[in-house]
């Protein structure tokens, strides 16, 4: 491919992910609405649309002609940067996730990815620690008390479990010997070939910490309504809110597909006889990163809120230790493997 091709392939995939995730974003509102309806025996959306199919529409819309309050008190530039830092971090994370295989288009093999990194892991870590920052930020400058225990309860819960979940991956990482997504996915081979059943350990630890990392319920102190009012965000509204709203969803996704390449092949097909090739892939891998985000969906509808000392205590005193614990006996087994060939 000449530059002037690889610069307009890239565009159009930027393009394509931007859309697909900021549309998957306004329905997993829906989705999460509709389930937590069904959880607690009721109806939820259905009139905006056939089955309430446009509430996320009517939600941006509604939303988008509010009024944009900001407070006397407010730091005006972080205050206005805050909510793109938060949503940035997350569209940034999709970069390097490869959706599905290569696919043929016009007789040249065209990859379902951004980029390969050959340190896409690593790469991930450094972006999604970033956007951690929107939210203390947005805490500080917002001049508000709620806001600011928010975002402090933000930074020491991340702080708290970016080091048990940096660690659930590196067992991962010690089996594959790579750290590039793409070379995850193709050495999880079938159903029983899935990393899943090597770390089960790792995986359970990966799921716990990265509610945590989400900020999502029940882990959901950075908010916690009952006592923070709506935590960092209580003085935003608009679409400033908005922006805010669709970084926790878009975090959500990310984390789903990260999860998704690593310990569930990523567009690899569950079994052999099921074809995986093309666009099939991608119709596997959003089925993967469904199942997740049904996941965040029941354990919302399912859980109460931790105390903030027993969220501390279980990162430090227990996920940390199992992690680290996990990691050395893997460790342990890959050395004595290598001996023993």
């Amino acid at each position: 491919m000449t530059p002037v091709e690889i610069i307009v392939v890239a565009l159009i995939k930027v393009a394509l992910i931007i859309l697909v995730v900021l549309t998957a974003c306004a329905y997993s509102t829906l989705a999460e609405r509709k389930l937590v309806s069904w959880f607690q025996q009721r109806i939820g959306p259905n009139l905006a649309g056939p089955w309430g199919l446009l509430q996320p529409l009517a939600d941006g819309v509604k939303l988008a002609f509010k009024e944009d309050i900001r407070p006397e008190r407010a730091e005006k530039v972080f205050y206005t940067l805050s909510p793109v830092i938060a949503f940035v971090p997350a569209l940034l994370t999709f970069a390097v996730i490869p959706f599905g295989p290569a696919i043929e288009i016009g007789g040249r093999q065209v990859d379902l990815a951004l980029s390969d990194l050959n340190v896409g892991v690593l790469f991930i870590f450094a972006i999604t620690s970033l956007g951690v920052y929107g939210i203390i930020l947005a805490g500080w400058s917002s001049g508000s008390k709620y806001s600011l225990l928010g975002g402090l309860r933000s930074s020491a819960q991340l702080i708290s479990y970016e080091v048990a979940y940096g660690l659930t991956i590196l067992g991962v990482i010690l089996l594959a010997q790579t750290f590039s997504l793409k070379e995850l996915a193709l050495q999880q081979d079938g159903f029983w070939g899935m990393y899943v059943w090597k770390q089960p350990l790792g995986f359970l630890l990966f799921i716990i910490c990265a509610v945590a990392e989400t900020n999502r319920a029940p882990f959901d102190m950075a908010e916690a309504e009952s006592e923070l009012v709506a935590g960092y965000h209580t003085e935003y509204s608009s679409m400033r809110f908005a922006t805010f709203f669709i970084g926790e969803y878009a975090n959500m996704i990310a984390v789903s597909s990260v999860a998704t390449t690593i310990f569930l092949g990523g567009w690899r097909a569950p079994f052999a006889f099921l074809p995986e090739y093309g666009l099939w892939g991608v119709v596997w891998f959003a089925l993967k990163v469904g199942f997740f985000m049904f996941f965040y969906v029941w354990l919302r509808a399912t859980l109460p809120r931790f105390r903030y000392d027993q969220l501390m205590n279980f990162g430090w005193k227990f996920l940390f230790p199992v992690a680290l614990l996990n990691v050395m006996v893997t460790a342990a087994v890959v050395l004595w493997s290598s001996d023993q060939l």
